[in-house]
C-alpha cells in the first residue's frame, strides 16, 4: 500500500502568538538523542549528552562545536537552547513545524538553514513478479540547521541520518573539516544531503525506464497505478529541490561574516549540483508524461490486434455461412441435395474458400 504522508496540521496553531513552540510533525516516543563532536586541528571530542544543559560549556570554546538532536518533540529542549544560544523565536518554530520549505535566512548571529533529507521506500507490496519493482515513493525529513561562529546545530526529526561519513571523517582527522571553521562543516553536511538526491533520482532512472519498457509490452492497470505514483513523487521531489537553489544561492551570493570566502567556493559546486538535479527532474517528469501516452498507445494498438484477428474471423466466416445458408433453404427442391457425396464437396468447397482468403490475407500483409 502506498505510504500515508501525515501532513502537519497548521491548525493547531490557529490564534497562538508568534513563536510559540509547538510540535508539528509525526509524534515521536522517548527522549530526543543529543549528541556533541568537538573539535579543532589537534583535538577532537565525542559525547552523548543526557540534558541539554551539558552542550553550554562548549560555547565558551574556541573550537568548532557540532550539537546534532535526533528528535524534536520536546519543545522544553528547544527553548533551554533558545535561550543559552540567543535563537530567535521564530527560528525555534519554524525547526518545530516539519513540512518548512528549503530556506536560508541570516539573523547577524547566526544562520538558519533548512533542508529535507530523502529516503525511498517501496510504494506497495508485492503483487506480481513484473509489478513489485517498477514503483517506488520518497519520505522527506526536515532537517534544521543552525550555524554560528563556532557552532553548527542540526535539528532532526528521528535518528538515522546520512551524516555517519562525515563523523567518521572527524574522529580520523581525514580531509580538512578538522582543519576549518564550522562554515565548511555547515556546507559539508548540506553536501551530503544535496549528494543523496542522486543516489534517490538513479533508482528513480531505473524504475522509470523498467516501467517505459513495462508499458510498451504488457501494459496492465498495475503498471498505470505505477505510473501515477511515480509522477506524484516527481512533485514531490521537485517541491523540495526548487527551493534548495534558491536556498544556496542565497549562502553564496550573502554577505555574512559566518561564512568564508574559501567555503564560498564549495557552495558554488553545491549550486552546480542542485541545478544539475533540477534538470534531471524535469526530464523524468516530462518522460513519465510521455509515458501516459504510451501506455495509451499500447492499449489501443493491443485493441486493434484483437479486432484485427476477430475481423480477419468473421470475415473468412462470411462466405462459409452464405453457403451454409444456400443450402439450409426449406425448400421442397434444392439442387445437389440428393448427392451422395454432396456434404463432403460442400464441406471442401468451404475449407478451399477459407484457405483462399487465407491465403490473400497474408499476401496483403495484414496479419
Amino acid at each position: 500500500m502506498p505510504l500515508q504522508r501525515q501532513l502537519p496540521k497548521r491548525s493547531q496553531k490557529a490564534g497562538a502568538p508568534p513563536g510559540s513552540l509547538i510540535h508539528l510533525g509525526k509524534k515521536r516516543e522517548g527522549n530526543p538523542r543529543i549528541s556533541v563532536m568537538d573539535y579543532d586541528e589537534r583535538r577532537f571530542e565525542e559525547r552523548e549528552a543526557a540534558e541539554v544543559e551539558e552542550l553550554f560549556e562548549y560555547l565558551e570554546r574556541p573550537t568548532v562545536t557540532w550539537v546534532n538532536i535526533d528528535g524534536i518533540h520536546q519543545t522544553d529542549i528547544l527553548d533551554k537552547m533558545g535561550r543559552r544560544y540567543n535563537l530567535h523565536p521564530l527560528v525555534l518554530e519554524d525547526i518545530l513545524n516539519t513540512d518548512q520549505r528549503p530556506k536560508a535566512e541570516d539573523h547577524g548571529e547566526f544562520l538558519y538553514i533548512v533542508l529535507k533529507m530523502l529516503s525511498l521506500h517501496n510504494s506497495f507490496e508485492k503483487e506480481g513478479e513484473d509489478s513489485a519493482h517498477l514503483s517506488v515513493e520518497v519520505e522527506a525529513e526536515q532537517i534544521s540547521l543552525i550555524l554560528g561562529r563556532n557552532f553548527v546545530l542540526s535539528f532532526q526529526e528521528s535518528e538515522g541520518d546520512l551524516f555517519d561519513p562525515i563523523r567518521e571523517r572527524i574522529r580520523t582527522n581525514k580531509g580538512r573539516i578538522r582543519q576549518m571553521k564550522a562554515d565548511y562543516l555547515a556546507y559539508v553536511l548540506i553536501d551530503i544531503i544535496v549528494d543523496n538526491y542522486f543516489a534517490v533520482l538513479e533508482t528513480f532512472g531505473d524504475r522509470i525506464e523498467a516501467l517505459e519498457d513495462y508499458l510498451a509490452d504488457s501494459p496492465t492497470a498495475e503498471s498505470l497505478h505505477s505510473l501515477h505514483i511515480m509522477k506524484r513523487e516527481m512533485i514531490f521531489l521537485r517541491k523540495f529541490v526548487w527551493p534548495l537553489r534558491e536556498m544556496i544561492n542565497a549562502l553564496e551570493r550573502g554577505e555574512s561574516p559566518l561564512i568564508e570566502p574559501a567555503t564560498l567556493t564549495y557552495l558554488r559546486d553545491v549550486y552546480d549540483h542542485t541545478i544539475h538535479v533540477i534538470d534531471t527532474i524535469e526530464t523524468y517528469r516530462d518522460m513519465l508524461s510521455g509515458m501516459v501516452d504510451t501506455y495509451l498507445t499500447s492499449i489501443s494498438n493491443r485493441t486493434n490486434e484483437v479486432m484485427k484477428v476477430l475481423t480477419i474471423i468473421a470475415t473468412i466466416f462470411i462466405p462459409l455461412s452464405f453457403i451454409t445458408g444456400m443450402f439450409g433453404m426449406n425448400f421442397a427442391y434444392i439442387p445437389m441435395e440428393s448427392w451422395p457425396s454432396g456434404f463432403y464437396i460442400t464441406a471442401l468447397l468451404m475449407f478451399l474458400v477459407g484457405a483462399l482468403m487465407l491465403l490473400y490475407f497474408r499476401s496483403k500483409h495484414w496479419f
